[in-house]
């Protein structure tokens, strides 16, 4: 389960596009808290601490809780924008998550026992089709990560969603029908090998 991290926030009055530059100019990035029927509450929150929580990875994925002046708000970031040229927060939305609360989450791939794969050994590459799953979960119950086992895998394998086990209550979102998660395929010198070429005398097929 991932674990919950902390963020303080404060209250703000203005809304617009120029209350949020001047925000901005404080060293601040906008942000609202909406959903779980309540009515939406608008926030800033410190520019550095933003930048951190982004950047750290999984950050659309973690249930976060919100500290707005002495309030406590669990939620989970839903969205963020960053400014299109010097690539810095300027606005993160945040959704509110009660208990029981379903949530859809990108969930981070971990592939393990790479050493324990024959096909690996012998010097195949590890394709990885997936490195996130599109996940529904409990909100108070996010996997950090799905763990995928190689071990006895050999080239030409195939790893699928099916063959994976998932945390108890969670199941899968996405739109494809047993996600392939990723293959071993072969080295192309393996590939070349195994081809091989025309006899002497063949003539290869058009």
């Amino acid at each position: 389960m991932a674990a919950t991290k902390e963020l303080k926030a404060q209250a703000r009055e203005g809304v617009g596009k120029g209350a949020a530059r001047e925000l901005r100019r404080q060293g601040l990035v906008p942000a609202v808290i909406y959903g779980d029927k309540k009515p939406p509450v608008t926030i800033s929150i410190a520019y550095k601490d933003a930048m951190k929580y982004i950047y750290a990875g999984g950050f659309l994925s973690h249930v976060i809780e919100l500290d707005v002046d002495g309030t406590k708000h669990s939620v989970i970031p839903r969205d963020y924008q960053l400014d299109p040229v010097k690539d810095f927060a300027i606005h993160v939305d945040f959704l509110r998550v009660g208990k029981g609360t379903k949530l859809n989450v990108q969930v981070h791939v971990n592939f393990i026992n790479e050493e324990a794969s024959p096909g690996i050994k012998r010097g195949g590459t590890l394709n990885v089709v997936h490195h996130t799953l599109d996940l529904t979960v409990d909100a108070d119950n996010i996997p950090e990560e799905i763990t995928v086992d190689l071990t006895g895998l050999d080239i030409g394998d195939t790893i699928h969603l099916s063959s994976i086990k998932l945390p108890a209550g969670v199941t899968d979102h996405s739109h494809e029908e047993d996600v392939t998660i990723a293959t071993i395929v072969a080295p192309s010198a393996l590939k070349s090998s195994e081809g091989g070429e025309a006899e002497e005398g063949e003539t290869p097929a058009a």
